[in-house]
């Protein structure tokens, strides 16, 4: 019984410090992503938890997702990769760490310089290292 009191008033506190939800107590019939989503996205950027501290004591730790690949198209990996990080960033974060995840960096450099290669070797015969650096970088 008293964990179930201690349960009702963390969510009745956790309530009332989110001013701007749109949530009640009551579960809705249906999950409705686009109400439930922005409370808690405005609520986040609002406590500062897109961010680190700069100023910390605390051992930092930082982790980059990078977007998905070269064609766009999110297969069960990106997610099963994304539940994992998400795991570990937040298991950081309650360990005492100064986190960081930092999300959308580029990673399809690498994919889409293998396709540039191809067209250049079928179209002319050369190879990147033929024309140099500079000349492939900026074609």
């Amino acid at each position: 019984m008293m964990v179930i009191l201690i349960r009702i008033t963390r969510i009745q506190r956790l309530h009332r410090t989110r001013r701007n939800c749109c949530l009640s107590l009551e579960m809705a019939k249906e999950y409705n992503p686009s109400v439930v989503e922005k409370s808690w996205y405005q609520w986040w950027e609002a406590e500062g938890l897109f961010t680190a501290d700069a100023k910390s004591s605390k051992p930092p730790f930082v982790m980059v997702e990078p977007p998905p690949n070269v064609i766009g198209k999110l297969h069960i990996g990106h997610a099963e990769t994304i539940a994992i990080e998400d795991c570990i960033i937040r298991y950081k974060r309650m360990s005492g760490y100064n986190t960081l995840w930092v999300l959308g960096m580029d990673h399809v450099g690498i994919a889409t310089q293998v396709v540039m290669e191809k067209k250049l070797m079928s179209e002319t015969g050369e190879t990147r290292h033929d024309l140099g650096r500079e000349e492939f970088g900026s074609g």
